[in-house]
């Protein structure tokens, strides 16, 4: 594990949420390090709305962001029973958890996963999501890493929650209502970046993303950019 790179993360996703907080990089940067330190091949992260439903947030990949999407749809699987237990759930072999998710144990094997943790974002009593690490391959998760993947996932709930107050109560229902909007846009960005320059949704995500941060601006308002061609995006082929 590359200590130097860990560390980093931990001061990355203990930054204060400020005005122009961008929650979905903020997410996606858990996702991105959880798969590039520890023993994962690909993980997700899903949020509770204001009505308390879990919206995928962030996904390392597209096939990651399908596969949480099918995990919503169908009521079932590790992050879910993760939430509502607010305990990790750790399965090292898919193939014995058809009886447990029926069907998302099917389809996460079809995705090409062997394992699955789920983690919960939660401070103290409450819970507003959880992470969830994929791996390819069947067995044991790495025991040194699932603590360190479970700290990061704290840290980023303290971020989220730190700015909550009596006097204002509604400032992550707010910070996620506002994402889930982004995310609309981002989505809507990517399918057609994705069309435009005939490359796979993931590919049109990171060009998205490297514009916005390259440029210092929000990525849904360099995605609503490109949606409505409302200014020139020069080398994003708008």
């Amino acid at each position: 594990m590359d200590q130097q790179l860990l560390a980093k993360t931990f001061v990355e996703l203990a930054d204060n949420l400020v005005a122009d907080f961008d929650l979905i990089d903020f997410l996606r940067l858990l996702t991105d390090r959880c798969v590039g330190m520890l023993d994962a091949s690909a993980a997700g992260v899903l949020l509770a709305d204001r009505d308390g439903k879990l919206r995928v947030m962030a996904a390392s990949d597209e096939r990651v962001r399908l596969l949480e999407l099918f995990q919503l749809q169908n009521d079932e699987g590790p992050c879910l029973e993760c939430f509502r237990t607010g305990v990790p759930v750790i399965v090292p072999d898919l193939g014995t958890a058809t009886a447990r998710w029926p069907r998302f144990a099917v389809a996460a094997q079809g995705s090409g996963f062997g394992a699955v943790q789920a983690l919960p974002m939660r401070l103290r009593d409450e819970i507003v999501g959880a992470l969830n690490l994929f791996r390819t391959a069947t067995g044991p998760f790495d025991p040194a890493a699932t603590p360190v993947a479970q700290a990061l996932a704290d840290v980023a709930t303290i971020s989220l929650l730190q700015q909550r107050t009596a006097q204002r109560s509604t400032v992550l229902n707010e910070q996620l209502q506002m994402a889930l909007n982004s995310r609309v846009l981002i989505e809507q960005a990517k399918g057609k970046l994705a069309e435009r320059q005939g490359i796979d949704m993931e590919q049109a995500f990171t060009a998205l993303r490297g514009y916005a941060r390259a440029h210092n601006r929000r990525l849904a308002d360099v995605a609503r950019a490109l949606i409505d061609s409302s200014e020139p995006l020069t080398g994003l082929g708008s």
